[in-house]
């Protein structure tokens, strides 16, 4: 999964082959909101054009990476910033749990920390040998990819357990913003939708490639409220996901859904 805070603005630029494959940023969108029925206060607006949408990650299997010449990484090249100290020491949790058999870089980690501060001043991952500590690469013995997402998977957990959080979460982006009605009450919108090139902030539209608007990426046999139930869940409450399926099949029952992602098969 995505592995940061901010896209750098150096990427190179894209070849023409790699622009087609993306669909672009602006077409129309299907949004429904509704409250959350967990909490009188909030109310959730979902990008029904996102989550209904057949994109599925091809890490290894034709991801195109976000820096030229190092598809291998994925999106893994830049690290991964924490979103607080909670999540900072969640997964120094799991990285206590990794050994050298699923951690390519275990020795470096170990000796010399798996942290580091960026450009601002704020932790992340360190970066080795241009690109993630915990990406291990192709030819490893565990498998290519994060060593906290293996680490999961061979130990019966969900990969947003022993990640950050910014790396189980994407491609889905949580965006928060109070409302404030015409009869003076106050409600919070938590939008879920897709993270686009421009929630990688300016530098993401320099990226080399990036997968939620490719044709490539958007061959899956489930739509991603299916795939990313266990994320869902997890940002959206148990009650508020169980509302947003009742509305996603609602979608996908239609003869004639209302803005289709584009990038999708026809």
């Amino acid at each position: 999964m995505p592995n940061t805070k901010k896209a750098s603005k150096n990427q190179s630029k894209k070849s023409k082959d790699e622009v087609a494959d993306e669909k672009g940023l602006d077409f129309p969108r299907a949004w429904v909101e509704f409250p959350d029925p967990a909490d009188e206060e909030q109310v959730f607006r979902c990008d029904l054009t996102w989550l209904t949408s057949r994109w599925t990650c091809i890490f290894g299997s034709g991801c195109q990476g976000i820096q030229a010449g190092r598809a291998s990484d994925g999106c893994c090249t830049l690290g991964a910033h924490f979103s607080d100290e909670d999540d900072e020491k969640r997964v120094a949790e799991h990285v206590a749990r990794l050994t050298p058999e699923l951690w390519q870089f275990h020795d470096v980690g170990g000796e010399s920390g798996w942290t580091q501060l960026d450009d601002d001043g704020e932790k992340q991952t360190r970066r080795w040998d241009g690109a993630c500590i915990f990406l291990n690469r192709p030819g490893f013995p565990a498998g290519a990819g994060c060593s906290l997402h293996i680490l999961a998977l061979k130990s019966g957990q969900e990969p947003l357990e022993t990640k950050p959080d910014v790396c189980w979460q994407l491609p889905i982006r949580r965006t928060y913003e109070w409302i404030d009605r015409p009869d003076d009450t106050r409600v919070l919108q938590v939008s879920i939708g897709e993270y686009d090139r421009r929630g990688w902030g300016p530098g993401g539209h320099d990226l080399h490639w990036w997968c939620t608007s490719a044709t490539s990426a958007h061959g899956a046999g489930e739509p991603v409220y299916v795939s990313y139930r266990p994320e869902l869940t997890e940002l959206m409450g148990p009650e508020a996901y169980a509302e947003l399926v009742k509305l996603c099949e609602a979608r996908l029952a239609s003869l004639l859904p209302m803005a289709p992602h584009p990038a999708d098969p026809t």
